[in-house]
């Protein structure tokens, strides 16, 4: 231990030449190690700015193109769907490639697209150009998670990821609210154009000022030998192999399965809920959909980024239990949402739903980052998020839009808080059978 630490812990390992970090800026801690979260932030705002937008402008597109809800629930499922299947193969490349190369790459690619979209004619064209920006967005997440954990190591990851995940709020509101605006007075292509044009000069501004960092410096600098591992590079059946076998992640993909499946569902359908049951404008259903669950939601990622770091370093469960507490608390609110006849209760629900959902995203990836082995990181953001949008973001629109047609959209939606007691189940499964053998197995030690 004592050779590793007097060596640089930030300087590439000798051995390494021709690995993905050959190249990479050695972190600064405390300086620029904020630095790329203020820069990642402004690429996962216009993210879900797009994603947000999309849903926010449905009534106009049901009334343009005179789609049924069962194709609009199609539209978001498109996304989620080749966004899901894409994300083990993105994971893979972001864990092989410079990460800044990854990341400003997928920027330019889906903020061309999202231009492209506007003018599009019929259902069809809309449908496969929802599916490309999703091909264009998954290599975001798990190249800027791996980026993350190399700029940050136990002590603040989950301050710093919660942080980062803010920024899926703000561009949600941002994307909801603006979209809808827009839309009201021009239409629904100037509202997309506007959003993806913004993302094509974000990615030219940012060419020089994001850095790439060197693979695994965060984790030297928690006294974690990792000389050896960063000499190793994982083929991807050994990669997939080697994750297949923590139960502990696997679990961990199931429950973010759950919690996506419930994001889905309101960000998807509740401007919709909103504009038809309590008749309001389609800015204003947008923005009320969108302001009080994600203002809220801040609130919870950095609360629940401050506690789990705490936790984790008292207890392997640290990051799980705040997890477990997010999507419990959560569940009774998701059923007020869709069971209310009172806007006033609604927007109350959303609040609190909003909280409690960001205590739970501001742990993803830094819970799963405990049980896996550091040289994966990119292929587990990439695996979570397939799992977590194929079985959770890609059934969710289409399943409420059937169930509505059936019964109510306020029934659907509230059904849907059943994924979030599984979500929590699981949880605590996961902590009392699976967690402190995986942590081990991994070498990540609770405490400082």
């Amino acid at each position: 231990m004592n050779l590793v630490l007097k060596q640089d812990p930030l300087a590439p390992a000798e051995g390494t030449a021709g690995l993905p970090e050959r190249g990479g800026h050695p972190p600064l801690p405390g300086t620029y190690g904020w630095v790329i979260i203020v820069l990642l932030w402004l690429v996962c705002f216009f993210s879900y700015a797009d994603r947000q937008a999309f849903f926010s402008v449905f009534p106009l597109l049901q009334r343009e193109l005179s789609l049924t809800p069962v194709q609009l629930g199609m539209l978001g499922s498109s996304f989620a769907v080749v966004y899901g299947i894409c994300g083990p193969f993105a994971g893979l490349v972001a864990d092989r490639i410079r990460r800044k190369t990854a990341i400003l790459s997928g920027l330019q690619f889906w903020s061309v697209i999202c231009v492209i979209s506007a003018f599009s004619r019929n259902f069809f064209q809309l449908l496969l150009f929802r599916g490309l920006e999703g091909l264009g967005e998954c290599i975001y997440s798990p190249a800027a998670m791996s980026m993350v954990s190399d700029y940050h190591g136990k002590r603040t990851r989950s301050r710093a990821m919660g942080i980062l995940q803010t920024s899926v709020y703000v561009g949600t509101v941002g994307g909801g609210y603006w979209a809808g605006a827009i839309a009201q007075r021009h239409g629904w292509r100037p509202a997309i154009l506007f959003f993806g044009g913004l993302g094509c000069l974000l990615g030219l501004a940012l060419i020089r000022l994001m850095r790439e960092p060197v693979r695994g410096a965060a984790d030297a600098l928690d006294g974690v030998d990792t000389a050896k591992k960063r000499t190793e590079q994982y083929g991807i059946k050994r990669a997939l192999r080697s994750l297949l076998s923590i139960k502990s992640f696997l679990m961990l993909m199931a429950v973010f399965a759950c919690a996506n499946f419930v994001a889905m569902v309101l960000l998807t359908w509740m401007p919709t809920y909103l504009y038809s049951r309590f008749h309001l404008s389609l800015s204003m259903a947008a923005f009320d959909a969108a302001i009080y669950p994600q203002v809220a939601s801040m609130v919870g990622a950095v609360c629940g980024g401050y506690l789990a770091d705490l936790g984790a370093r008292r207890t392997y469960s640290g990051r799980m239990l705040v997890q477990c507490t997010g999507v419990m608390a959560g569940a009774p609110f998701v059923v007020l949402c869709g069971l209310s006849g009172s806007l006033l209760l609604v927007k109350v629900a959303l609040l609190c739903w909003g909280f409690f959902k960001g205590i739970y995203d501001s742990n993803i990836f830094a819970s799963a980052f405990d049980v896996v082995p550091m040289e994966t990181r990119g292929t587990v953001s990439g695996s979570m998020n397939c799992i977590g949008w194929l079985v959770g973001g890609g059934i969710a629109p289409v399943l409420i839009g059937f169930v509505a047609g059936h019964f109510s959209l306020g029934k659907a939606i509230a059904a849907s808080s059943v994924a979030y007691v599984i979500a929590g189940i699981l949880l605590l499964l996961t902590m009392r059978c699976f967690l402190e053998r995986d942590a081990n197995k991994a070498r990540l030690v609770p405490g400082p």
